[in-house]
């Protein structure tokens, strides 16, 4: 059942650091055709996953907060229409900390954007530098204020663990964003990801990462300064006040049904992975032939979304319930885990069962990845 919308704008400023969509950055968008294209792809979507209403609305990709408002508004009515809302719809909007974008948060809010999340990155202008960002810690700041004044609900980023970062200066760069007064903090340790910049530096030995103690030192000394400041983790990266979880990502995390639509969208609905084409050159020929974007939609075996099912809800603090996902997805519910590494790792400490759910531990968090592909059941992964 979807209950949610992705709606994704490709286009980026020029020279934009914040994605890989550089080849999407336009000069004179035909904002009447991408409304109408957007909005026949939104139509397409309605009849297939005709459910409503809509419990959120997220605008990402690009640089979705350059978006006209008009624009926004146009969608945010016709999606409506189409699903309805839920009283307590979610619409965020993904905004970069430019004086350019900020400028445009006023009408945006007017046009029904009631949530943004900022990509702040960091709070010291060497690691911005480092991170390729092209905003100061003054600039993010102002936005931030900005921000909080137009919208009843903000959230922002940051990336810790950078390199030459201690704990001790971690500490106090977290302590200062908590001082902020948002009530949802994105949470990041860099990664290393291949074919990056970062992984180039790496290779080249002008790079060294934390060590995994030392990375997981810092992750739980980011948990236990959130949990006492009234921000406790409900995703390995993410941590709200209570409430204040973001409504569009448990969606995902709760492997729950969403439309995407817009160049480059994927999405989750009736057993089907759907993907748009990415160039936006191709969605709107697409658009014009088929009445929607999609370059792809693919049948999901249970077993496969079993196993996505598991990957995305145990990084919840929440954890999963086997017997509910067994149920829904058509799979037994001893296909799902490994019985007997599931229990090893519990009784190390990792991995914890509570009536009729299952989840990681705090001291499991920092060893996902390995721990999924210990417990997730082997039969289940060759299915």
């Amino acid at each position: 059942m979807a209950r949610a919308l992705y709606i994704h704008w490709p286009f980026c400023l020029a020279k934009c650091p914040y994605c890989d969509f550089n080849s999407h950055v336009r000069d004179g968008v035909d904002h009447a055709l991408w409304q109408s294209a957007l909005l026949a792809d939104m139509r397409f979507e309605a009849q297939i996953a005709d459910t409503g209403p809509l419990t959120s609305v997220f605008f990402g990709g690009g640089t979705p907060s350059l978006m006209p408002p008009a624009l926004v508004e146009s969608l945010l009515a016709e999606a409506q229409r189409l699903w309805g809302f839920d009283p307590q719809i979610e619409i965020t909007l993904e905004a970069n900390p430019s004086s350019v974008e900020a400028e445009n948060f006023e009408s945006l809010a007017l046009a029904g954007v009631n949530r943004v999340s900022l990509g702040l990155q960091a709070l010291d202008d060497e690691a911005l530098r480092f991170l390729g960002r092209l905003h100061d810690v003054n600039e993010g700041q102002d936005a931030l204020d900005l921000a909080q004044r137009h919208f009843g609900r903000v959230s922002f980023d940051l990336i810790y663990a950078r390199p030459g970062q201690t704990p001790d200066e971690w500490e106090a760069e977290l302590r200062r964003a908590l001082s902020f007064g948002t009530e949802h903090l994105s949470l990041y340790q860099l990664t290393i990801e291949p074919g990056t910049r970062f992984a180039t530096l790496v290779r080249e030995g002008k790079l060294t990462p934390l060590d995994d103690d030392r990375a997981a030192d810092v992750f739980r000394l980011t948990r236990e300064i959130t949990a006492a400041a009234g921000l406790p983790a409900y995703e390995i990266s993410n941590h709200a006040k209570a409430g204040e979880e973001s409504r569009h990502n448990l969606t995902y995390w709760r492997y729950q049904d969403y439309c995407g639509i817009g160049p480059g969208a994927h999405g989750r609905r009736a057993g089907l992975a759907t993907v748009r084409h990415r160039k936006p050159e191709n969605w709107l020929a697409a658009v014009e032939r088929q009445a929607n974007g999609i370059a792809e939609a693919r049948s999901i075996k249970p077993s496969e979304q079993a196993s996505e099912a598991l990957l995305m809800g145990l990084r919840l603090e929440e954890g999963i319930e086997p017997a509910v996902l067994s149920e829904r997805l058509g799979v037994e519910r001893d296909q799902l885990f490994n019985a007997r590494k599931l229990a090893l790792y519990e009784q190390q400490g990792l991995v914890w069962r509570a009536a009729n759910r299952i989840g990681v531990t705090g001291e499991g968090m920092p060893l996902l990845d390995a721990l999924l592909g210990e417990i997730v059941s082997d039969e289940l992964v060759s299915a």
